[in-house]
């Protein structure tokens, strides 16, 4: 029996196809990377997503025949099928601002309690219940999220995985089946909504046009289809007092509990219960992310990060903060600009150079992971002896060092793909190599170089600088 496993891995800035080969250990590999980001049209933002499949084939025929496939992505979008199967039209980009105003209609039609306590959701602007309710769904037989669309291009099988069902505000938190009453309730029609599906189950064999055109045939099969899950499920944790952020685009910080927290301080923090591989939640919150540096650096073209990272590192600490889930930051735009004005309003001066604007957004950045971090071990009584931070972030040791220091607890780094190993674990663990999640994690720690950073430097400083931000 092959021992190779392809996850398909699509972030909202890049995909990638990789490659696990579990034949000596856990290896992974890169068969093909591609750029992922919005395009607008008229005064829409959507995901270029036949562009993607394009890419996935392509990354699929170079990783070889494996096993079987898993894909997962970022959460909440989604496309929409007519009865027959053809896409209804691109779907939209979060970022967009269709749902302008659409969450406080919903709390105040439904009311903000009743929909936590179903869905146990965060509130954000671009939630899928949101999106659906600013949509058209005439002509709609299916609402496909976007994994599962592209599984059901691959297979021809219609589906949801359950993580990534989770992030829609219309799952039942409790029950992990589609809460009908709600969907009911708000107009929606329920045959949306097609059957839920568990990590490790079998899509289907790939379609006869799909082999033809990447040369080799495989089973697919779900796995922790929001990439958050996957990325949670390789966290190389040797117990459960750790705490996670998944660092890329977003930062979802938070820890892994037996079960949803559905206490009125929970919403009022704005805290999310999402589905974990195996029964597990992930209580969390979004932090912006990396999204800041992206959309800085996208304004200085030609600007080098590392050297930028270098030179911010020896900038004067705490010149300028800003909280980095300000919602004026969140659509596409000049980024330096949007933090000079938010400098403004609160009483600070902007910074003066592209290096200072970096120290300003790691430190900003490193101030949103305490928060979050902190909050979610008062508000779910978790202990916490360690914070995992893992994806693309753990590359930035300068984010990774201040997030220690915020805290006030020891960050281990890495895995930087923790997503795909995630995804691949999972189609390793249904093919019978490996057993649980405890094995699955001790896999990730023994393979993967990992870095530990010890918090230092005054933590009063930190104290104050975030009595003031929050």
């Amino acid at each position: 029996m092959s021992r190779r496993f392809a996850a398909v891995d699509l972030g909202a800035s890049s995909g990638r196809v990789m490659l696990a080969d579990f034949s000596d250990g856990l290896q992974l590999t890169e068969a093909y990377r591609f750029p992922n980001g919005p395009v607008r049209v008229a005064d829409r933002l959507y995901w270029d997503v036949l562009g993607l499949y394009r890419e996935i084939l392509t990354g699929l025929r170079n990783a070889g025949p494996v096993s079987s496939i898993g894909v997962d992505s970022w959460a909440v979008d989604y496309g929409l099928l007519d009865e027959s199967g053809a896409l209804l039209g691109n779907p939209v980009h979060y970022r967009d601002d269709r749902t302008h105003g659409v969450a406080e209609q919903v709390a105040g039609s439904v009311g903000a309690e009743a929909l936590y306590e179903v869905s146990g959701l965060q509130v954000l602007p671009f939630n899928t219940i949101y999106q659906l309710l600013a949509d058209r769904l005439d002509g709609a037989a299916t609402m496909l999220l976007i994994p599962d669309l592209i599984g059901y291009w691959l297979t021809g099988e219609l589906g949801a995985e359950v993580t990534n069902a989770s992030t829609t505000g219309l799952l039942d938190v409790r029950t992990r089946s589609w809460a009908l009453p709600l969907i009911k309730r708000l107009g929606l029609p329920a045959e949306l909504f097609p059957p839920l599906r568990q990590p490790g189950e079998a899509l289907g064999g790939l379609r006869r046009d799909v082999a033809a055109e990447i040369g080799w045939s495989a089973p697919v099969r779900a796995v922790g289809s929001h990439d958050t899950a996957s990325a949670v499920a390789a966290v190389p944790a040797s117990g459960p007092a750790f705490a996670y952020i998944s660092c890329g685009t977003w930062s979802l910080a938070g820890v892994e509990l037996p079960g949803p927290v559905l206490t009125p301080e929970s919403r009022a923090a704005n805290f999310t219960n999402e589905a974990g591989i195996d029964g597990t939640v992930r209580y969390l919150r979004n932090v912006m992310g990396l999204w800041l540096l992206q959309e800085c650096l996208r304004a200085w073209p030609g600007s080098d990060l590392a050297e930028l990272l270098k030179a911010a590192a020896g900038e004067r600490p705490f010149a300028a903060v800003v909280n980095p889930d300000e919602p004026v930051f969140l659509p596409p735009g000049d980024m330096p600009a949007r933090i000079a004005a938010e400098c403004r309003r609160t009483g600070q001066r902007p910074p003066s150079s592209p290096a200072a604007y970096v120290r300003c957004v790691m430190e900003s950045l490193a101030l949103g992971h305490r928060r979050a971090v902190r909050q979610a071990m008062e508000l779910s009584g978790r202990d916490v002896e360690v914070v995992h931070l893992v994806g693309g972030g753990s590359r930035n040791e300068l984010l990774c060092r201040l997030t220690a220091d915020a805290c006030g607890l020891p960050v281990v780094a890495g895995p930087a793909e923790a997503t795909a190993f995630g995804n691949v674990l999972v189609q390793a663990r249904a093919a019978g190599l490996v057993s649980d999640l405890e094995e699955m994690r001790s896999l990730v720690a023994s393979s993967q170089p990992l870095r530990r950073y010890e918090p230092s430097g005054d933590a009063h400083a930190w104290d104050e600088v975030a009595a003031r931000l929050f």
